[in-house]
């Protein structure tokens, strides 16, 4: 467990959000391998997944990148440079060190693995110098929309895939409808947008 609060974390001046369910890893997969490195932004993944596959998921996205990949874990702060998966009970705080998670164990079977939303509102009220960028790929259900509408009424950027590039167009159907301004694009599309973010 990282727990350094005695040092003081550089806080990213770029976050990326990623929010996907069901379809979503070979789409995040996708979006990992044309990155480069990451030289002032982060990124954090909520992919629905069952806690004992993260772990795989995380080393099998590494291999596709120069970029450090890991799953989350509580007290561990956002760094520069880094890719984050999220399972389990997962949120963010800001202290005066910097942005970090703080994680349980989900105590109901039928919860999100992890919440979409719980992860993403965590930045609505901590984005203050930090440009959020939102995005919203396939999967079943809203999970994630009202936060990512919430960090669209806050002036931040916010994306979602196309019908027809959506895996399953759930949650991309709802967040097109009822998210304020959002953007729409296919896989290929919003892999280029992120890259550009990224720089």
């Amino acid at each position: 467990m990282i727990n350094s609060k005695k040092m003081k974390h550089s806080i990213p001046r770029k976050i990326l959000l990623i929010g996907a369910s069901t379809g979503g890893p070979g789409q995040i997969e996708k979006i990992i391998k044309e990155l480069s490195i990451l030289n002032d932004s982060a990124i954090v993944i909520a992919q629905h997944m069952t806690s004992g596959f993260m772990s795989s998921f995380s080393k099998q996205l590494q291999t596709y990148s120069e970029n450090t990949i890991s799953v989350a874990q509580n007290n561990e702060y956002l760094q520069v440079g880094k890719i984050y998966t999220c399972c389990g009970d997962i949120k963010l705080e800001k202290d005066n060190q910097g942005i970090f998670f703080i994680k349980k164990e989900l105590l109901h079977m039928t919860d999100f693995n992890p919440d979409i939303n719980k992860v993403f509102n965590s930045f609505v009220n901590i984005s203050e110098n930090i440009e959020i960028f939102c995005v919203i790929l396939t999967g079943i259900g809203r999970d994630g929309v009202d936060a990512c509408q919430a960090l669209s009424l806050k002036g931040h950027y916010t994306l979602t895939e196309s019908e027809n590039s959506a895996i399953v167009d759930g949650m991309p159907s709802r967040a097109r409808a009822e998210v304020k301004d959002i953007h729409i694009m296919d896989i290929e599309n919003i892999t280029k947008k992120i890259k550009e973010f990224c720089l």
